[in-house]
């Protein structure tokens, strides 16, 4: 896994990621110029999919309305799909350079290599094909969903967002993926948004020995479930834990409206990939999420440009006040109402593309 979603692969594929954002930029420009409302719980599922799908076999789930949904829940209809896949790019890889392509040339590629430590059979390649469907899908598409909701509930803290955006992306071209270094807050707004809204609040785990936590004797093998939710707003840890303050993630001790307010040391420097166990989005150790920078480039990249180039009006008039912020009941921390907005065009995604 660590070939597959390392740094060099991921830049190998960066065209996918950009592509995918602009099409999804195209088709809300089009509702915008319509005045049209946007479901993006279904908008940004889809977008998830695309990117994981091309990312990994080269080809798009569809456009279709719930087909992103289907896919993921028809496993006898994926297991048909990537077995038809895995014997085209074994047809192609015979006729071709062995360039990587995408993430299943590179599988296919360890697969047939005999040297390897771990063999990867068929059903291997088909599982962490679905394994990465069913994990890296709804997860990112619902940490930029709570992200936006956020935003749209607190004006102060997009505008901000949107002038630093401004500032170091201008208004003649859209948000890339290489101009995240350069957006603090932007990435803290992110940061935020994980510590609140972790896409998957309760990380499960199993003990190899007898141990004990806290006092508490756990023997071997036992489950064990690392509720992250509650770490992310545990006030032990956390100033105004239940309030939505990006600046926590940011050295100036300034809010959005320029007052002072008291920060904890670590929060500014605090890191999302495992190293701190006051917020552990991606779980932590040899079993952190393996897509964990994936996750963090598709979703900042796609919020960044969602809040470039729109405004967002909640409500299927546009005429709501704020975002419902309730929680739904699942195994991953999705909203128990979808994100209808109405975007109103800023700049034009469609002319920044060209």
């Amino acid at each position: 896994m660590l070939r597959l979603l390392n740094g060099t692969t991921l830049d190998l594929l960066l065209s996918v990621r950009q592509d995918e954002i602009k099409h999804l930029m195209k088709s809300l420009s089009e509702k915008a110029n319509a005045g049209e409302a946007v479901d993006l719980s279904v908008e940004l599922m889809k977008l998830t999919n695309n990117v994981i799908s091309r990312m990994l076999m080269s080809k798009r789930c569809s456009d279709k309305e719930n087909e992103a949904t289907d896919m993921r829940n028809l496993v006898t209809e994926i297991n048909k799909t990537t077995e038809t896949i895995i014997k085209e790019h074994q047809v192609a890889r015979k006729q071709e350079t062995g360039e990587v392509k995408d993430l299943l040339s590179i599988l296919l590629e360890i697969a047939d290599n005999e040297s390897t430590e771990i063999k990867l059979s068929r059903e291997n390649i088909k599982a962490i094909i679905l394994n990465m469907f069913s994990a890296g899908t709804d997860t990112s598409a619902l940490t930029t969903e709570w992200a936006l909701a956020e935003l749209i509930n607190h004006p102060n803290s997009l505008r901000k967002a949107v002038d630093e955006i401004g500032q170091v992306v201008g208004k003649k071209r859209l948000l890339q993926e290489s101009d995240l270094p350069n957006l603090p807050y932007l990435e803290a707004i992110v940061k935020e948004t994980l510590r609140l809204h972790p896409a998957a609040p309760l990380i499960p785990r199993r003990s190899t020995n007898d141990c004990t936590v806290a006092g508490y004797y756990i023997p071997a093998k036992t489950n064990i479930y690392v509720n992250v939710w509650a770490l992310g707003r545990d006030p032990n840890y956390w100033n105004n834990p239940l309030e939505f303050q990006p600046e926590r993630f940011i050295e100036s001790r300034l809010d959005v409206r320029g007052q002072h307010f008291h920060m904890l040391p670590f929060e500014s420097r605090l890191d999302v990939r495992g190293q701190h166990f006051h917020m552990l989005p991606f779980g932590s150790g040899r079993r952190i999420c393996p897509g964990t920078s994936l996750a963090l480039q598709v979703v900042q990249a796609t919020l960044g440009a969602m809040i470039q180039c729109f405004d967002w009006k909640a409500g299927k008039d546009g005429n709501l006040p704020r975002v419902d912020m309730e929680e739904g009941l699942s195994f991953t921390l999705s909203r128990a109402n979808p994100l209808v907005c109405v975007p109103v065009t800023r700049l034009d995604p469609i002319l920044l593309s060209i």
